[in-house]
């Protein structure tokens, strides 16, 4: 085994030093539960005769009997995400390898799943990141009847995934792996697409043309092939352990992954305590397995949401994690991959070059991930070298190819695309937030511009129709984070601000929002906490403040004198109730009230038991109101 790398060990020492009341707490409610298998046992025949009433033949008296183990199905499939079209077939597959295994498996229940390439820009947009805690909850709901002695869980896009994390992690006394359903083909290129987006933003091509050109990219079952949010979740749960090796990115409706799907079922069986491998997934997802995900995040260039979602993810298993833990390891990460939005090429040509597992082969050997962890197919990230091939129609798994078969895709550690990784934190008087620095080209990465000030992308939008915005400026974006509108991806400003770049002018974005996982090639200072409507200083920006962006040092700074910038108020928002209403958002005021701050995962979700307010105060250190024009070098916790 190879060493670890210093600052791996440094940022693990530190979040487990950080964690350690939380996560004891949480082990203790896993090992609490732990005592009642089989969990049916516990329920009384009125009960039981409730949970095998809706089943036939076979099943209904395999759950009667209580000797075989029973598989919980937790689906987000629906007919409107590409992604999760194909799971309509899975669980039926599921229930037939679960027999063949001397199982049995139920459908527990479904969780929304809504597409954010459907709302981006549109008022359904603001429920979005709020969906992550409703499907959590719906997970909690589908394995909460107590019927089950593992959990398959079904789940591809963005907040689904974190949600379903999540979810499962409530009932982390349960082995639990998370199945797939892989990419689409490829369609045009992620270049042309981008193309036909700013022709249309500045109106040399008409609408039909542009849906010509989205229907050629969206075009069939399976994930968005660019290397947003979606795919981001899929290497995670790779790299974390909670997939079978090398399941991420086979396409659906093939034989290889149909038998990757049965393969789950019979391996979460495995892992019961009926069976003697017991491994739940309270167990799996541990600190290491966490900083293992944002180090394959940093290697990979992979979607900024996850400094929200994994961060909200880890919480629920009573492990603190911050921004400061992201841009340390991203320091110490080399760049290993370059796919859309970083690069030229999508999840498939990353995969066909070698994918998942050169990947975390090249990075276990540079001492780069933890490989003393715990997986759902067995003790060890070696594993994780492997992909599965179909030989001789038997499901095998091979060891990652010697040499990436694109070196413009994938590359090994002795020569990466850059010496760092693809995330940058950024404080000063403005706050703190995140930039993703993979896609942003070196001389664009400082900008030192007047400012413009909106309150909504529709007003940029408005702006640059106008023809206001030919010249060099950040526009700072403000009232979009999750206490003000639920944090909606600002997607619609990616076109706008390329075409404005592409003309030459030093533009860039500061928000308390969200980008796409996406973010591409202008940069974009995003989560800017604490938010406007938390008092946030962002909300003290005025038209013409000269602003400065500095992602090489993590600089986030305005040039105003430092008497009159803690004498100004923080703006109050001119129209809120708009946003608090139509389209379902009245339902999400709860949400939108209890909203953590973005470096805390944006969580409606409460404090954990064992953490005190001063654990809280001190993973959001927010500069505020400093009289001083630099940024803190060092954040308040730093010794954590």
């Amino acid at each position: 085994m190879v060493s670890p790398h210093a600052q791996l060990m440094k940022v693990t020492q530190r979040v487990i030093e950080r964690s350690k009341p939380t996560r004891e707490a949480y082990l203790a409610r896993v090992a609490a539960a732990q005592d009642r298998f089989p969990a049916r046992g516990a329920l009384s025949c009125a009960n039981l005769a409730h949970g095998f009433a809706g089943l036939e033949g076979r099943d209904k008296i395999a759950i009667k009997s209580i000797r075989e183990p029973n598989i919980g199905i937790v689906s987000s499939y629906n007919e409107m995400l590409s992604a999760h079209a194909p799971y309509k077939d899975f669980p039926d597959i599921i229930k037939k390898a679960a027999r063949e295994g001397g199982g049995v498996a139920q459908f527990a229940g479904g969780v929304p799943a809504m597409c954010d390439g459907v709302t981006q820009g549109n008022a359904g947009m603001e429920l979005s990141l709020f969906s992550r805690e409703v499907i959590a909850m719906s997970t909690a709901v589908a394995l909460t009847h107590n019927m089950f002695d593992a959990a398959l869980c079904l789940g591809v896009c963005d907040k689904i995934v974190p949600g379903l994390v999540i979810g499962a992690l409530q009932f982390g006394h349960l082995p639990t792996i998370f199945v797939p359903a892989g990419p689409m083909t490829s369609g045009i290129s992620n270049d042309d697409k981008a193309k036909v987006r700013q022709q249309f933003a500045t109106g040399q091509c008409d609408r039909e043309a542009l849906l010509e050109s989205e229907a050629a990219a969206y075009h069939g079952h399976g994930t968005c092939t660019f290397y947003g949010t979606a795919n981001s979740n899929q290497m995670l749960m790779e790299v974390m352990g909670l997939h079978l090796p090398g399941s991420a990115f086979i396409h659906p409706h093939t034989p290889l992954r149909d038998e990757l799907t049965a393969a789950a079922a019979r391996r979460v069986l495995e892992l019961t305590v009926e069976r003697g491998n017991y491994m739940p997934i309270g167990h799996v997802v541990d600190e290491k397995s966490v900083i293992n995900g944002i180090v394959a995040l940093m290697a990979t260039g992979g979607s900024t949401n996850h400094t929200l979602h994994l961060v909200a993810m880890a919480r629920a298993a009573g492990i603190l994690i911050d921004w400061n833990d992201f841009d340390v390891l991203s320091d110490a990460v080399p760049l290993l991959a370059r796919v859309y939005p970083n690069g030229k090429a999508d999840v498939n040509h990353f995969h066909a070059a070698g994918g998942i597992a050169f990947l975390v082969r090249e990075l276990l050997d540079g001492g780069l991930l933890h490989e003393d962890v715990n997986t759902v197919a067995g003790r060890g990230l070696r594993h994780y070298t492997e992909e599965p091939k179909l030989i001789d129609g038997k499901l095998t798994w091979v060891p990652a190819v010697e040499k990436s078969a694109d070196a413009a895709v994938l590359r090994p550690l002795a020569e990466p695309f850059q010496p760092d990784g693809g995330l940058r934190l950024m404080q000063g008087r403005l706050g703190r937030g995140v930039i993703k620095v993979s896609a942003v080209a070196p001389e664009r990465r400082k900008v030192r511009a007047p400012a413009v000030v909106f309150d909504s992308q529709e007003a940029v939008q408005e702006a640059f129709d106008r023809g206001e915005l030919e010249r060099d400026f950040v526009a700072v974006v403000r009232f979009q984070g999750a206490r003000a509108n639920g944090m909606p991806e600002l997607h619609r400003l990616t076109p706008l601000l390329g075409v404005l770049q592409d003309k030459g002018f030093h533009v860039a974005l500061v928000t308390d929002g969200r980008m796409s996982g996406a973010s591409g090639k202008v940069p974009a200072v995003i989560h800017v906490s604490p938010e406007t409507l938390l008092q946030g200083p962002i909300g003290k920006v005025l038209d013409g403040d000269v602003i400065v962006i500095d992602a090489v040092e993590g600089v986030l700074d305005i040039e105003v004198d430092a008497a009159e910038w803690d004498a100004r108020p923080v703006a109050q928002p001119a129209h809120q109730a708009s946003n608090e209403v139509g389209f379902g958002r009245e339902l999400f005021g709860v949400f939108r009230a209890a909203a953590a701050p973005a470096e805390l995962g944006a969580t409606v979700f409460g404090p954990l038991v064992g953490e005190t307010d001063a654990t809280s105060a001190a993973l959001a250190p927010i500069a505020t109101t400093s009289s001083t024009a630099a940024p803190a070098t060092q954040p308040a916790h730093a010794s954590n």
